[in-house]
């Protein structure tokens, strides 16, 4: 494969799957810069995987393998890195007026997300990304009865805790 066709073959999965890429984003980084560090990271590696790609899986497949297990690696990397510098993002100007979230559901549902480990998290992103169990099954490595439980497991947890959000919030 030469550099023109990668860079076809970059630009068209891209364009068609950002959404999907910064889902994920958004669902492993949680401030702007942060935001903006692992996106370049899941480019960077978007890129560096072309050539492996065979087409024995989906693009969107292969994306989201991709996207996960690059948003794992920069969150172990971070890890490390957070206990020896100060995040500047804490310290932003006081005198700028907050921003009221444009949707709270949607915002809860973000933390909440936020809060799982990665395979919940992975799960509950492919879930929204409305993938069938089989895919999520051949992205996380498990086996499709699996997928089922964890699913059901998560549903009810999530509305449990959609329901003391509410008792709280009254």
């Amino acid at each position: 494969m030469n550099d023109d066709q990668q860079r076809q073959i970059f630009d068209w999965w891209v364009k068609e799957h950002r959404g999907l890429l910064f889902k994920i984003v958004h669902a492993y980084a949680f401030s702007a810069h942060d935001r903006d560090d692992l996106f370049q990271e899941i480019i960077t590696q978007v890129w560096n995987s072309i050539p492996r790609f065979r087409g024995e899986s989906r693009v969107t497949t292969w994306l989201y393998r991709v996207a996960l297990n690059s948003s794992l690696s920069w969150t172990r990397k971070e890890r490390r890195h957070r206990g020896r510098t100060e995040v500047l993002d804490e310290h932003a100007p006081v005198l700028r007026e907050p921003v009221p979230p444009q949707n709270r559901r949607l915002e809860w549902l973000h933390e909440e997300i936020a809060k799982m480990d990665h395979v919940d998290r992975s799960l509950t992103l492919l879930l929204l990304e409305g993938c069938s169990y089989r895919e999520m099954a051949d992205i996380l490595g498990v086996s499709e009865n699996n997928i089922g439980v964890k699913i059901n497991r998560l549903k009810a947890r999530l509305i449990e805790k959609s329901k003391e959000t509410t008792a709280h919030e009254l």
